[in-house]
């Protein structure tokens, strides 16, 4: 009738019993510290509080979130939880044991970068002779 998944529906069915109509007026995300997601986790993983009731207790709005808490809880423990970096890794950079060596590579990045100017500045004088003879 409203377009939406079931699975949409009970997920929206489940937050409305667990924390009321509040929770379906949820607009952003959150990030929770760590302590949090392993002590929501451990709850839930041991038996001391329901899913419904540790959504309640720590705040939580959804109950995918404490879900994949618990799961990753179970495969990894309390540092499975921890947060994962963003973006793309960083480049390593060389270290080198002496300035000279570090000035050696960069001569030799230097000569690389000058060799493919050459070679492209010969392919352009091909196309241009080329073009010329035409």
């Amino acid at each position: 009738m409203l377009g939406i998944s079931v699975t949409i529906a009970r997920k929206w069915l489940y937050a409305y019993r667990a924390l009321g109509k509040e929770a379906l007026f949820v607009t952003g995300h959150n990030t929770y510290p760590h302590e949090l997601k392993v002590e929501a986790a451990k709850a839930v993983i041991e038996g001391r509080m329901t899913k419904p009731a540790a959504m309640k207790a720590y705040g939580l709005r959804s109950k995918t979130q404490i879900d994949a808490w618990c799961k990753l809880y179970r495969e990894g423990g309390a540092d499975a939880l921890l947060p994962k970096p963003k973006g793309r890794p960083k480049k390593a950079r060389a270290s080198f044991s002496s300035r000279e060596e570090e000035l050696e590579a960069r001569v030799r990045e230097l000569e690389l970068e000058l060799e493919i100017q050459k070679r492209i500045n010969a392919l352009a004088d091909e196309i241009e002779q080329k073009r010329r003879t035409r």
